[in-house]
This record gives C-alpha cells, structure tokens and sequence, in this order.
C-alpha cells in the first residue's frame, strides 16, 4: 500500500511541473539546436515588427553601431550589427554599402572597417575578413579554422589582423600567424564559464560533442511531445471507446509511446540533467557565483588549446608614441614593446573591463586611451595609474560588489564625427553626444527596419531574456527558476520509472 502512494505521489508530481514546463523546454530545446550551428542558420533572419518594444532599434541602440571610418574621398563610413553604410555629409544621410556581404544580417555584423595606408578597404565580421572592390565585398581566405575578425592594426607598411583567437600578418596576398606567448600571469587554466559554456553546447568535444547535444536537444523534444500524448490520449481514447470506436490501434500506440519515453529517460538521464545543470549557470544570478573562478582545462576536449589566447581575443592598439601594442581580452589588458617577442605583460592597473569583452579601444593622447566595455567607458592613463569615468568625469573607484555584470551604461560602440564631436553607442540608450545635447542625426527608417537574425532571437529565446514581457524585471530568475523544476521533472520521472520497474519485475517473479 505504501509502494503504491508512493508512486501515486511520483506521478503527480512528475505529471503537473511537466506540463506547466513542457511548452518552455520545447522552445528550449530547439533555439538550442539552432544556436549550435550559427553559420547553418546565418541567412536565416526575423522582422523585427513582430516582436516587443524591446527588440526595435530606437536611436542606434542594440549594438546598431560599433564605430564609424573616414575614408580617403572624404566620404564616411559608419558599421555596426547593421552592417556598413556609406554617408557623404557627415553622417546626415546614408546609402547602403553592403553589396557582396551573404544574405542574412548575421553576415553583415561588423567588427571593425579600416582603410590601409595602400588604400585598401577591409571589414572584419562575424564570419571572416573582407575586401571591397569594384563596389563588392569579397571574401578572403585566412590561414586559421576560426575567422571571426574583431580588430586590425598597422605598424609602418604591415598590417595585422586579429581574430578572436590569433594574431595575422599580411604578406602580399596570403597571412601568416604571428605567434604570441603565454602572458607573464598565464596559469594554464580557463574560465569556470567557459568551461560550463562549452560543455553545455557540445563545444568542447568538437563537431561530435554539438552533434551529441544537438540530440538530447531532440531527446527533450520528444520527452515533451511524448509526456503530452501520454497526458491527453488516455482521455481521448475513452471518448471514443463510448462512441464505440475501435481503439486498439491508438491503445498501441500509446504503450509505444510510454515505452520509449521511460527508456530514452532513463537511458539519458545523466546527460538530461548536466544539460540542465550547466545551462543554468550560465545566466545571472547564478553566474555571478562563478563568473571568476578558474579551473584546470578539460584534457583531450576542445578546452584543452595549445593557444594560450584561445577565443579571448578582443582588440589591439599600436602606440606609436610608445613603440607598443596594447591587447585587450576578455580577461583583462597586456601589453608587448617588442611586438611579442616576448610574452606580454599586464598592466598593473587596469579599467573595469566586461566578462564579454572590449568593444572600444582607442588612443586619445599619448599615454590616454578610451577603453569601453558593458562594464562602462573609461579614460585610462596607464602609465600614471589613472581611471576616470569617461561619462561622469570622476576617478574611478573600484567597488567589490556582487551584482549584475553589466554597467549603467554597457558600451557598444564609439565614434568622432568630422566635426570631433564624440558619440558614444549605449546598448539599450543608443547614441548620445559625449561633450553636449546636440545628438546624432536620427536612423533612418531603412536601417531601423533591419532584421533581427534567427540565432539572435534564439539566443534571446534560451536565455530567458524574451519572458521579460511575461515576468518584467523578475525574468532574472526564470532560468534558475525553470532549471530547478527541470531536474525535479527528470529525477522525480527517473525515480517513478524506476519504482514501477521494480514492481513490475516483483510481480513478473512471482
């Protein structure tokens, strides 16, 4: 008798979370499959018209602009998430210069635009490098596996080009890899998050391990649609069983269906609930616990890179004032005298800079430089160990608090008119005059029409970020919150499967 409430009190509790959840880990499960094959879905995009407020482009807002170039004709051009757009009156109006780029605003994410001392007119982007001719893009061929281009820099004749994982110099018309050494301060190790980050993607174990969680993606899926035939066919087939229908069929139907949801449940339960376990932590506020804590990399896994600079890669300077390079990563600035003959230091002192990375690092002045991040924008005199908050104009005093990883004001791009005037791009405020009220001229309606790419609303889907219309500022805890009712979900089913499987021998013995 006790044996039989105990599984009475599994299934309720297995049964009514699992609905309440089920149409969540659905959209959980495919915008997952789709976030692990970005370049697949590339050309894929959404209308922004169809989603919140939220997800518009008001004032170049949204990463909309990273920065801006002042090309040799005395036209301009100004990039960003909406792509490269050429403007011949200092950013009054605007034509479309995105020809060659692939279909897909995905493709059209630029990092970085420059034009080199010869002339030549390169893009940086999500996806590779580009050189434009003959009024097209085109793509170039770079010696390296991973091509998303964050950043260029030239030193005398030479150009450089940096990759979110290496360093490349152009010799004539092919790239070689410049070599840089561990950093002074390297401790072989890597980001707790990005250890969780990757394991939770499959990234880790390469093509097969993203294939692996690409199927208990699928295994979720199923478990859900499954869990539902179970729910409502019972029902179902009693309605026709009254009408005097012949049900034998359907009643197969749903043993098949019962059958293999206890299998694939019980047989992938260790994988069902790591999925669970690490995508959790991946989001605030429980990735505030680990956002900076090390651990020793994963041997024979993705994580385990010869390249000390693996993925961390975020821009690079040249000081001609003091024959140096400073290079910005997601864990912090170093910088090299010697072009990286020998390993680069850290500075001493350094900015607040984002887990997420650098997005604006310019000169302005010798020893002065303009570090901007999520974490805010910053005047920065290394040498003088001097911070001050480029907004407010205040010393920047470091504060040790648990909170948010993201500023008041989380930088995305930075620009000087031809006027100097200063624009700063805040990711949710847009643009905003830096020295007065006068703005920036207004986005034209064509670029604030452009889409939303399809991994990009996926992203917003699997973080939880898209609920804020459901929950408002309380979304901060769907993750942890559905993460937990999860792993209830999976360990209360396991644990019926199990009771019954039991009972069930018991019985098959006697």
């Amino acid at each position: 008798m006790a044996k039989s409430k105990t599984i009475q009190f599994l299934k309720r509790y297995h049964k009514w979370p699992s609905l309440l959840l089920t149409l969540f880990i659905i959209l959980f499960s495919i915008s997952g499959i789709i976030m692990n094959h970005r370049a697949l879905f590339s050309s894929c995009d959404v209308n922004r018209k169809y989603l919140g407020s939220e997800y518009q482009y008001k004032n170049w807002n949204k990463a909309a602009v990273k920065s801006a170039l002042h090309l040799n004709d005395e036209s301009s051009l100004i990039y960003g998430n909406i792509g490269v757009w050429k403007s011949s009156d200092n950013f009054k109006s605007f034509s479309d210069f995105n020809s060659g780029f692939p279909e897909g605003i995905d493709n059209w994410k630029i990092e970085k635009v420059i034009q080199t001392k010869s002339g030549e007119l390169l893009a940086g982007t999500l996806f590779g490098l580009y050189q434009h001719k003959d009024n097209e893009w085109y793509k170039l061929e770079l010696p390296v596996k991973e091509e998303r281009v964050v950043d260029f820099m030239e030193i005398g004749e030479d150009l450089y080009i940096l990759t979110r994982s290496h360093l490349l110099k152009k010799v004539d018309d092919t790239f070689e890899i410049v070599n840089i050494p561990a950093s002074t301060d390297y401790d072989g190790k890597t980001s707790l998050f990005k250890t969780l980050w990757e394991i939770h993607s499959g990234e880790a174990f390469g093509t097969i391990g993203k294939l692996f969680v690409d199927f208990v993606g699928f295994i979720f899926l199923f478990l859900s649609f499954s869990g539902l035939v179970y729910f409502f066919f019972p029902d179902w087939i009693k309605r026709i069983k009254k009408r005097g229908g012949i049900v034998k069929r359907k009643i197969s139907f749903l043993k098949f269906n019962l059958k293999w949801h206890n299998h694939f449940g019980n047989w992938l339960i260790v994988f069902l609930i790591l999925t669970t376990l690490t995508g959790m932590f991946l989001r605030p506020p429980l990735l505030i616990a680990i956002a900076n804590s090390r651990v020793d990399k994963i041997p024979f896994t993705h994580l385990d890179n010869p390249n000390p600079w693996y993925d961390q890669l975020r821009r690079v300077l040249y000081d001609e004032d003091l024959n140096r390079v400073v290079l910005a990563t997601n864990e912090g600035l170093y910088y090299s005298d010697n072009l990286f003959k020998t390993p680069p230091q850290r500075f001493e002192h350094q900015p607040p800079v984002s887990v997420m990375g650098v997005n604006v690092l310019e000169k302005a002045g010798e020893d002065q430089y303009l570090v901007g991040s999520f974490s805010g924008i910053f005047y920065w005199m290394p040498e003088r160990n001097l911070i001050f908050d480029y907004i407010t104009k205040r010393p920047h005093v470091p504060v040790r608090r648990m909170g948010p990883p993201i500023a008041a004001h989380p930088i995305a791009g930075y620009l000087k008119d031809k006027e100097g005037r200063e624009i700063l791009f805040d990711y949710n405020l847009g643009a905003g005059n830096i020295s007065d009220d006068t703005g920036f001229t207004s986005m034209p309606a064509e670029i604030q029409d452009s889409p939303m790419s399809l991994w990009n609303l996926c992203l917003e889907v699997h973080t939880g970020r898209i609920y804020q219309y459901i929950f408002g500022k309380l979304y901060i805890l769907f993750i942890p919150i559905a993460g937990l009712t999860i792993l209830w979900i999976l360990i209360v089913g396991y644990l019926l499967y199990r009771k019954q499987y039991k009972s069930v021998g018991k019985r098959m013995e006697k």
